[in-house]
């Protein structure tokens, strides 16, 4: 809508306000009150007064009426309207068109014109195309089809409140999103479908609009807002990665000037304990707008970290962090190593641990249960699928364990390093995970020497369970020999190494593997119980997966011994050739078998026998054996 300037507001020398006209309106008195008429009536709106005339606010605002009427004295010259919503600004547009003067409507004072309408009742039972008609007709036109006017004028309804939930304009703004973001994640879909599947040539093509391009302007509004929209347009049907970037970009920019603290804010004063509220509680609410928990959440893994380390660090409630740890632990296997690293909120104990060993426990127990609270599809699965999960090496769940074991020792090898670790709680995570989750032990191994190294006082019963976490037998050649002369493990495990790599080089020189494995290994299987992993009774569906999980590690590791006694024996073949080749009497046995050989093929000939090499034919046997019986008789 254009701008018709007719008159302005101007201050007058007693500190009061009336309307003055402009040059251009001077000489058309029919549409402007001549300036020498003195106001009859003075709006006090705050520290503001307008000095203006009863006749024209009386003809278009039905609450001014209303209360000259009622006034006692009839002579009344003022009144106040200290509560009219936008203040003296909404009260200055909405008495400029009291007074005839066209106004400019745009997104920035639409609402607050809205809400002043509807407090001073200007509707259209007083006068044809009052203020609230126009503001409404803007709002159809203008800000309701559009998500980012939406999203604007949304904004500006925050310190409109509680007007702007009685006139109901708040839900009409946030409808009109959800609305319009579903029909244009509708739109997108169906021109993806046109781009896979044209029905004919489009040469003029313009490039895609990104469909989260209007989420980014959410971040304007304030928290409640905010989740009043994000609940509308999940109910609508919004996608959840959609979702997932609206919240991560709102989250960053709610949290990045709380996250990063002053130097100057000493730790627990009143700043700072402001400071973690807000925290607090912009973390728990994003928390509970967070998509559905699933295996395939689309939620990054390092969103749910950072957001697990802002609820540590700002004292968040127990259940909000239990969310979290358990959206983690369903995404374990997408994880790395800085996305565990959560510093402990060790506020007030200068003898804390530098990271939150207890959440890391929760989290990792939490994935190694996943199979009891998987879907529903999963419980529908055959035997024989069941079993390709725990035996095939290529499997998702093999392959994920075999990550999140990594994981665990890359995890142990860093916080080994913190003098002030317990060894129970390292000792705790160290025996988390369950034998078949690691197929070679030097990662465990190394974290255990770092922290026998870091903690060198720790006691024998200590040490020796420490190290009774590792598995031998699942060592490699260089960290079997590196354990044999480390002084700071238990002599019973450096003799246990010694024993076991002797029995291995034996086994596979005398072809005694299976004896060796099948024997060994599972004498040694049952050091652990349950790792740590959820104690209570085994199912006999967990047994049974037990059980082919320990044997596909046994066949594995006999397959890698095959392979090894195969080196050997084509070592020895090739050994036994060159000292065969390299004696002095070759060549004498050489000529010796050739003449040999002459002489059975002549003695065969003259025998109507085949020669050596040959096989006989029903004759020549006939003649054997003829002549056999004639020498023996």
């Amino acid at each position: 809508m254009g701008v018709v300037t007719v008159g302005e507001l101007k201050t007058s020398i007693s500190g009061k306000r009336s309307f003055r006209p402009s040059s251009t309106i001077r000489h058309a008195a029919t549409e402007w009150p001549i300036s020498d008429v003195s106001s009859d009536v003075t709006i006090e709106i705050g520290a503001s007064s307008f000095a203006l005339h009863k006749f024209p606010l009386v003809s278009r605002s039905g609450r001014i009426r209303r209360l000259l009427i009622e006034a006692k004295d009839a002579t009344i010259s003022r009144m106040n309207l200290s509560l009219i919503p936008g203040g003296p600004e909404a009260f200055e547009l909405a008495a400029k068109f009291c007074y005839g003067i066209n106004i400019e409507i745009t997104l920035s004072n639409v609402a607050m014109l809205r809400c002043a309408a509807h407090f001073l009742e200007m509707t259209e039972e007083f006068v044809q195309k009052n203020l609230e008609a126009r503001t409404e007709a803007y709002l159809k036109d203008t800000v309701l089809p559009n998500i980012s006017n939406s999203i604007s004028v949304l904004h500006r309804c925050e310190c409109l409140w509680p007007v702007s939930e009685e006139i109901n304009l708040v839900n009409r703004l946030i409808n009109a999103i959800a609305n319009n973001a579903c029909k244009e994640q509708l739109a997108s879909g169906l021109l993806k479908l046109d781009h896979n599947f044209p029905m004919k040539t489009m040469p003029n093509i313009e490039p895609e609009t990104p469909s989260d391009w209007w989420g980014k302007s959410l971040s304007v509004l304030n928290l409640e807002f905010f989740q009043r929209v994000l609940t509308a347009v999940k109910s609508k049907g919004l996608k959840q990665d959609m979702i997932s970037k609206i919240l991560i970009n709102y989250t960053h920019n709610s949290l990045q000037g709380l996250v990063i603290r002053d130097p100057h804010i000493v730790r627990g004063s009143l700043l700072d304990m402001e400071l973690q509220k807000k925290q607090r509680v912009i973390v728990e609410a994003m928390v509970s707008l967070l998509p559905t928990q699933s295996r395939r959440s689309s939620v990054p893994m390092a969103f749910l970290s950072s957001l697990l380390k802002t609820a540590i660090a700002s004292s968040a409630s127990t259940s909000c962090r239990s969310d979290l740890e358990r959206r983690i632990g369903l995404l374990l296997d997408q994880a790395i190593l800085e996305d565990i690293l959560i510093p402990a909120n060790s506020y007030g104990n200068n003898h804390g641990t530098m990271y939150d060993t207890e959440s890391i426990l929760r989290i990792f127990s939490i994935f190694l249960n996943l199979d009891e609270d998987d879907d529903e599809d999963n419980r529908m699965r055959d035997e024989s699928e069941m079993a390709y999960d725990f035996d095939s090496p290529g499997s998702p769940k093999q392959s994920s364990i075999l990550k999140v074991s990594k994981l665990l020792d890359t995890y142990l090898a860093e916080i080994a390093l913190d003098t002030n670790l317990l060894p129970s709680k390292f000792i705790a995570l160290a025996e988390l995970l369950p034998d078949h989750a690691r197929i070679i032990s030097d990662g465990l191994y190394r974290a255990v020497d770092i922290f026998l190294k870091v903690h060198p006082n720790i006691k024998d019963s200590e040490r020796y369970r420490l190290c009774k976490t590792i598995d031998c037998q699942k060592l490699s050649q260089e960290a079997c020999s590196h354990a044999a002369q480390n002084e700071r493990l238990p002599v019973q495990m450096a003799v246990q190494v010694l024993y076991f790599e002797q029995i291995r080089l034996r086994s596979a020189m005398n072809g005694g593997h299976n004896q060796f494995f099948f024997g060994t290994i599972n004498s040694q299987f049952p050091q652990r119980s349950s790792s740590g992993a959820g104690s209570g009774a085994i199912s006999p569906r967990d047994n049974y997966a037990s059980v082919r999980l320990e044997n596909r590690e046994l066949k594995l590791e006999v397959a890698r011994m095959r392979m090894r006694l195969t080196d050997l024996e084509k070592d020895h073949v090739s050994m036994k050739q060159e000292l065969v080749r390299s004696h002095p009497a070759n060549k004498i046995f050489k000529s010796f078998t050739k003449k040999l050989s002459k002489q059975l093929n002549s003695l065969f000939r003259i025998n109507n026998l085949k020669p050596i090499g040959s096989k006989p034919n029903a004759e020549s046997r006939f003649l054997f054996q003829r002549r056999r019986r004639h020498s023996i008789s």
